[in-house]
């Protein structure tokens, strides 16, 4: 199989790039990256001379890109985890949001029916449902976004259901809860809290921190979109889930604890506009295909504070600016 992989380079995007080339060595994968300050090809180092893997520079925004790739190679699938994602950024300009989230997904739908790929996987976000004080949110839930980065991904998965309905393409859409672990961008709490605890700086909680989010270990969410990729029904909806609800200042203190830190280090900030109170999904569709998470809430957290500590070198170049300036020679030309 040969799949084309968007944002590839990113957080998400390269943790399942790495999983699908170790776990079967006969599929081709062509990673397409446009390379934005979250797109880091040390994250792929370890299999950048792999004979089925293919780096290409390129957005998801330009009409030409994601045509040009198809017609030139035998796409059997296509997985979208290009995005604009960082809610901070969004509030401040969203107009990348809107370019890279919404535009770049309707163009890869347009290339998907020109070249009748076989399935699309669109990756989104629980945010597109919107805060929720009580129960879980439902495929079926209506999209109540609150901020721009959640408004520009429910944009373009409507796109998604719209072309389901209208044009019967192969479409499958799945929103998860919150993702951490290695090669996460410190920008977002776990790899900065941790980064900034190894430096021996203090961490900015906003607000009260009761703000509660469901947690997903990467690898599990590799195994999920895996799994919808080989099982998964087109046309349909999946939410990506694990029942590890935790409050922003419950991963803080645990944080801390796991890093030999006390409460001190904790830094108030003010909440930032829009911050939803609490995200949770109804995941039991997906479940009841067969697929379900494997790393609980202490072993994820576990295997992300080491992986930080072993790999200084990496975060060290990205919260230097030293990696931005690299890139911007190399692949921005």
């Amino acid at each position: 199989m040969t799949i084309l992989v968007t944002g590839g380079a990113g957080f998400i995007g390269s943790n399942f790039i790495k999983h699908i080339i170790k776990k079967y060595p006969d599929y081709k994968i062509i990673n397409l990256d446009k390379l934005t300050y979250a797109g880091n090809l040390d994250n792929l180092r370890e299999i950048e001379g792999n004979a089925n893997y293919k780096f290409v520079k390129g957005d998801i925004s330009d009409e030409r890109m994601v045509p040009k790739l198809c017609r030139n190679n035998k796409i059997e699938a296509i997985i979208n985890y290009a995005a604009e994602s960082h809610v901070d950024r969004s509030i401040l300009e969203a107009d990348d949001f809107i370019k890279t989230d919404v535009m770049g997904t309707h163009n890869i739908l347009k290339a998907v029916r020109e070249f009748n790929i076989p399935k699309f996987i669109q990756i989104s976000t629980d945010e597109v449902y919107g805060s929720i004080k009580k129960g879980k949110f439902s495929e079926d839930s209506s999209f109540k976004p609150n901020s721009p980065y959640s408004a520009s991904k429910a944009g373009g998965d409507l796109l998604c259901r719209a072309y389901v309905k209208t044009y019967n393409l192969p479409v499958i859409v799945t929103h998860s809860c919150n993702i951490f672990g290695p090669n996460q961008y410190p920008e977002k709490l776990w790899p900065l809290f941790i980064t900034n605890l190894l430096e021996g700086k203090k961490v900015p909680l906003y607000g009260d921190g009761k703000n509660v989010r469901e947690w997903l270990y990467v690898a599990d969410h590799c195994t999920a979109i895996d799994f919808l990729l080989h099982k998964g029904e087109t046309g349909e909806v999946y939410n990506i889930g694990s029942g590890l609800e935790k409050n922003n200042l419950e991963i803080t203190k645990r944080i801390l604890k796991e890093l030999d830190f006390g409460e001190e280090m904790i830094e108030p900030v003010k909440d930032r506009p829009g911050h939803d109170l609490r995200y949770a999904v109804d995941w039991s569709k997906i479940k009841k295909l067969g697929w379900k998470p494997e790393f609980d809430f202490e072993r994820g957290l576990k295997e992300t504070v080491r992986w930080y500590r072993q790999n200084q070198w990496w975060w060290e170049k990205i919260k230097s600016g030293q990696y931005l300036d690299y890139y911007k020679k190399q692949y921005q030309k």
